[in-house]
C-alpha cells in the first residue's frame, strides 16, 4: 500500500512542477510560486458514459504514397479508326444539327432528333458509310407546272438537277463531298461549254469522294471537262501546254508558295501529261476524248529530282508521293469542315492516317467528324447553296422553279460556274454584297408557308408566336442572344394585337429566324 502511494506521488511529480510567475500584489509586482500540472489522460469511457472517448489519431504510415487512381481513357470508337482525340461531350441535338449542316445540307424534319438518339460514332457512320443507290425523299422538282425531267433540256437544268439531289438525296455526305471537290478541282462551264460534261464530272466526285484520292486524281486528269477547261487536249509533243500541270501541283495536290515544286517541275510534268485529244463534231461539240501515244512526249523527264520517261499516270503518282502532298490534303480537307487550322500534332496524325491508308479519303473524313474541334470550335458560314437546300429540307419543300439558280448566284455561288480555277472565296459569302440575296433565299423558301393578313389568325401570346415560328423551322438550335432579340421583337407588338397584326408578326418571326446569324452559320 505504501509502495502504491509512492508511485502515485512520483507520477504526480512528473505530471506537475512548481514555477515562478510574476503577479501584482497590493499594487506591486511580486514573484510567487505556482503549481502547473499537465492534464490527465482520459481512458475511453464505457457505453452510456457522459464523456465521449478521446479521438483516436492514426499515426502516419511510412513508405511509398498510395497509387493515384488512373485517369479515365478518352472516348473510344468501336468501328471507326481515329488517331486523334474523339469528342467526349454529350452528343445531343445541337451536335447532330452541326453534323447534318457541315456534312450535308441540314436536317429534314425529325432528322436531328433521330441522330441525337444515336451515339457519336453511329451518327457519323450513318453519313460516311452509305449503301446502295440513294433514295430521294419528298416531291420531285417542278418548273412552274411542268415536272423537271431532263437537266439538259431545261433552262439552268444542270444546276437544278444537282440542287435537287442536295435537297432530296439521303446520301447527304456524298453530295456534300461532291460540292467540296467541285470547289477543289474547280471547273467552270463558262470555259467547257458543255453541261453534260460538267455534270458527268460531278459523278467522279460522287464515286471517289469517300474512296481513293489517287483514283480521283487519275480520273480528273483524264476527265473531258477538265481536259477542255485547262487545255489538256492542246498539250502535245512539240507544243506543251502547262496549264493543267501547273494547277495540278499548285491547287489540286501540293499548294503554292510552299517550296514543293519549281518552274522546271512544271515544264517537265506538263510533258508527262501530254498526249490527249478529242474530236469536234457539229452540232454536238467535243467528243471521243482519248489518249494518243503519238501526241505524247515520250522523252526522259526529271520531276522532283526523279528521272524517267514519265506518262500522265506517272505524273499523278509523283505528285501524291511528294512529301508535301499529305499536309496539303489534310489541311485543305479539314478547312471544309472546321474553320480553324488543326494543331500540329493533329495534323501530323491525320497525315500519317492518310498515307498509311493508301490515300483514302473516308478515314480522314471520319476522324474529322468525330473530333472535338468539329463540335467545340467556332461556327462556319453556310455556303449559299447549302443554306438554300437546307431551308427547303427544313420545310420539307420541293424545288418549284429556276429562281434558285439566280438566288444562289446573287449570294455568291452558282453551281458549275466557280469564279476561277481556285474555286469560290468563302470569305465573300456573307458580306454587304450578298446579305440581301440570303434574305431573299429565306423569303422564297417561305413561299406558301406564311399567313395572309386578311385571314383569320388565332389568338396567341408573344411567347407562343415565337415558339410557333421556331417550330416551323424544326426548332433549330438558337443562341440565347438571338432568342432574346426575337422575343423582344415579338413583345413589341403589345399584349393584344389585332389578328392581322398577329399574322404579320408570325411571318416576320419566321423570316428573321432564317436570316439570323445562327441560321446563316453552323
Amino acid at each position: 500500500m505504501a509502495e502504491e502511494l509512492k508511485k502515485k506521488k512520483r507520477r504526480k511529480r512528473k505530471r506537475c512542477r512548481t514555477v515562478k510567475k510574476t503577479k501584482w500584489v497590493d499594487g506591486k509586482r511580486k514573484k510567487v510560486k505556482v503549481r502547473k500540472c499537465k492534464p490527465r489522460k482520459r481512458k475511453p469511457q464505457p457505453p452510456g458514459s457522459t464523456h465521449p472517448p478521446a479521438p483516436v489519431v492514426t499515426p502516419p504510415v511510412s513508405g511509398p504514397a498510395p497509387p493515384v487512381p488512373p485517369v479515365p481513357p478518352p472516348p473510344r470508337l468501336k468501328t471507326i479508326t481515329s488517331p486523334i482525340a474523339v469528342y467526349g461531350g454529350r452528343f445531343g441535338r445541337a451536335q447532330a444539327e452541326r453534323l447534318l449542316w457541315r456534312a450535308g445540307f441540314g436536317p429534314r424534319p425529325g432528322q436531328a432528333d433521330t441522330l441525337a438518339a444515336m451515339d457519336l460514332e453511329a451518327a457519323v457512320m450513318s453519313l460516311t458509310r452509305p449503301t446502295g443507290t440513294s433514295v430521294m425523299d419528298g416531291a420531285a422538282p417542278r418548273v412552274g407546272d411542268v415536272p423537271f425531267t431532263d437537266p439538259f433540256e431545261e433552262w439552268y437544268g444542270d444546276t437544278l438537277y444537282w440542287f435537287d439531289r442536295m435537297v432530296r438525296s439521303r446520301h447527304q455526305l456524298i453530295e456534300r463531298l461532291a460540292l467540296v471537290f467541285h470547289d477543289w478541282w474547280a471547273t467552270s462551264n463558262d470555259a467547257v461549254g458543255a453541261a453534260p460534261l460538267t455534270v458527268a464530272q460531278t459523278n467522279i466526285f460522287r464515286t471517289h469522294g469517300l474512296g481513293s484520292f489517287a483514283a480521283m486524281t487519275r480520273a480528273m486528269t483524264a476527265d473531258p471537262a477538265m481536259l477542255l477547261f485547262l487545255n489538256g487536249i492542246e498539250n502535245r509533243k512539240g507544243a506543251i501546254n502547262e496549264n493543267y500541270g501547273r494547277e495540278l501541283m499548285e491547287l489540286f495536290t501540293l499548294g503554292a508558295d510552299r517550296g514543293a515544286y519549281t518552274e522546271t517541275d512544271v515544264r517537265e510534268i506538263s510533258r508527262a501529261l501530254s498526249g490527249w485529244d478529242a474530236d469536234w463534231v457539229d452540232p454536238t461539240g467535243w467528243q471521243n476524248f482519248r489518249f494518243v501515244p503519238a501526241r505524247w512526249d515520250s522523252g526522259s523527264k526529271t520531276v522532283f529530282g526523279k528521272t524517267g520517261a514519265f506518262g500522265w499516270e506517272d505524273a499523278c503518282r509523283l505528285v501524291l508521293e511528294h512529301p508535301l502532298h499529305a499536309s496539303f490534303f489534310v489541311t485543305k480537307l479539314w478547312s471544309y469542315f472546321i474553320p480553324v487550322p488543326p494543331a500540329a500534332a493533329v495534323q501530323a496524325k491525320l497525315e500519317q492516317l492518310y498515307r498509311g491508308s493508301g490515300f483514302q479519303i473516308r478515314p480522314v473524313v471520319e476522324a474529322i467528324l468525330c473530333s472535338p474541334e468539329f463540335y467545340e470550335g467556332p461556327r462556319m458560314v453556310k455556303p449559299p447553296v447549302v443554306l438554300a437546300a437546307g431551308l427547303l429540307r427544313a420545310l420539307d419543300k420541293p424545288i418549284t422553279g429556276e429562281h434558285w439558280v439566280w438566288l444562289c448566284d446573287g449570294a455568291g455561288q452558282r453551281l458549275y460556274y466557280p469564279p476561277d480555277v481556285a474555286g469560290w472565296d468563302d470569305k465573300r459569302w456573307l458580306d454587304t454584297n450578298t446579305i440581301r440575296a440570303r434574305w431573299e433565299i429565306a423569303n422564297y423558301a417561305l413561299e406558301g408557308r406564311t399567313f395572309y393578313p386578311g385571314d383569320e389568325y388565332a389568338e396567341e401570346t408573344a411567347d407562343q408566336a415565337l415558339a410557333r415560328a421556331r417550330a416551323a423551322w424544326g426548332d433549330p438550335n438558337l443562341t440565347a442572344a438571338t432568342v432574346a432579340s426575337l422575343n423582344q421583337f415579338a413583345q413589341s407588338f403589345g399584349a393584344s394585337p389585332a389578328g392581322w397584326i398577329r399574322a404579320q408578326r408570325q411571318n416576320a418571326l419566321r423570316q428573321l429566324i432564317a436570316a439570323s446569324p445562327d441560321y446563316q452559320t453552323c
